[in-house]
């Protein structure tokens, strides 16, 4: 299975992007979200982290390899969850992501029903399937893809997730964990393991009390 791929883009188009490896070029499907952010990348080297699946009819004897491309292995991650809900799969999650997957996120984690339904192909129906299957595993997607997003802090995924999963079981629901741990991480300090890193976010709290 291909789960990374390095290569150059030459064309972008709504919902896929042409990426020159070597001597081939691959289609890769992409989300909205991601379109938006690859489009201003033609001709600049990018690594795509990628899902690989086959579609088609295998009774008709015709699969075709297909590859779905992200930018972070989270977004890969988050898309692995979002296809699992009942009445979802690759198309209806490709079409309805056209908001970054930390919005998404966060309006699962809200159970912001509303929201989700104004995404292409969820109605109310599939709206309330996502927040029933994912409320409880999305928290995290909120928090890491917004520590990728600031690179200035010096903290390894696994040390964060370890956090927030300590911060859960002293108490914290999953939004207040997701807080605490994004007000450390603005402070773009070194957190070399968890014992630092919940320091910080008591720190903090007992500062802003």
């Amino acid at each position: 299975m291909i789960t990374k791929i390095t290569g150059i883009p030459t064309a972008i188009a709504p919902d896929t992007l042409t990426l020159a490896v070597g001597a081939f070029e691959y289609e890769i499907l992409i989300p909205e979200f991601a379109r938006r952010n690859l489009q201003d990348k033609i001709g600049r080297e990018v690594v795509l982290h990628t899902v690989e699946y086959l579609e088609g009819n295998a009774m008709q004897g015709r699969l075709i390899p297909r590859l779905v491309g992200f930018q972070s292995p989270i977004e890969r991650e988050f898309f692995d969850l979002f296809c699992e809900v009942d009445g979802v799969g690759v198309k209806k999650a490709l079409r309805a992501m056209v908001r970054p997957v930390q919005e998404v996120a966060t309006m699962i984690e809200e159970q912001d029903a509303k929201g989700l339904a104004t995404l292409p192909g969820i109605g109310p129906a599939t709206a309330d399937r996502i927040i029933a299957k994912l409320r409880r595993k999305v928290p995290k997607f909120a928090l890491l893809v917004a520590l990728e997003a600031t690179p200035a802090a010096d903290i390894e995924r696994d040390i964060l997730t370890e956090a927030f999963e300590v911060l859960r079981a002293l108490g914290h629901n999953d939004a207040h964990a997701r807080r605490l741990l994004d007000g450390a991480v603005e402070k773009k300090r070194l957190y070399k393991d968890v014992d630092s890193l919940l320091h910080a976010v008591y720190e903090k709290t007992h500062g802003d009390s």
